[in-house]
C-alpha cells in the first residue's frame, strides 16, 4: 500500500449500499487505507447513524477524507455538515467533485447513490482525491465557515 495515499472513511444507509460496496473494493484494488462504517447490507439503515459516526472521525482526523452515499446524497450531506469542521459535499459529476476540493477544502465526499452508476461514482471520487485545495481567496471564505 503506498502511504502518501489519503486515509479513507466510507459508509452509506441501504440505498447507498451497492455503490458504495463497489467503491470501497475499487479503493482497496488501489492502495487505499478505508474503514467501512456500512451499510453492511441491504437492510435498513439510518443514514444520520453512519454518516454522523464517519463525519466525527474525519473531523477528528483519524481518516484525510470521507464518502457518504444515500440515495439522494442530500440525507448524509445535511448530516455530516452539521459536524464542526466538516464541509461535506454533495457532487454529481467529476467537475462538482473537483472543484468541492479545489474551491471549498471539502473533507467530506457526499453521493446520490440512486442517480449515479458505478463508473459515475468512481469518476467523482478519484476526482475528489485528486484535486488539491487551491487556498488563496478561497481559504479567506473557508474561514468565514469555520467561524
Amino acid at each position: 500500500m503506498n502511504s502518501s495515499k489519503p486515509t479513507l472513511a466510507i459508509g452509506s444507509d441501504h440505498a447507498g449500499f451497492d455503490l458504495k460496496s463497489r467503491l470501497l473494493s475499487h479503493l482497496l484494488e488501489n492502495g487505499y487505507a478505508v474503514h467501512d462504517y456500512g451499510a453492511f447490507g441491504p437492510d435498513r439503515v439510518d443514514y444520520p447513524d453512519v454518516a454522523k459516526a464517519l463525519a466525527q472521525a474525519v473531523a477528528a482526523h483519524r481518516f484525510d477524507f470521507g464518502i457518504l452515499i444515500c440515495g439522494s446524497g442530500q440525507g448524509v450531506n445535511i448530516t455530516a455538515n452539521k459536524v464542526r469542521g466538516i464541509r461535506s459535499a454533495l457532487v454529481w459529476s467529476p467537475e462538482s467533485a473537483a472543484l468541492s476540493r479545489a474551491h471549498n477544502n471539502a473533507n467530506i465526499l457526499a453521493l446520490p447513490g440512486r442517480f449515479l452508476d458505478v463508473q459515475q461514482g468512481i469518476l467523482c471520487v478519484e476526482a475528489f482525491l485528486s484535486t488539491a485545495f487551491e487556498a488563496g481567496r478561497h481559504a479567506d471564505r473557508i474561514d468565514k465557515i469555520e467561524d
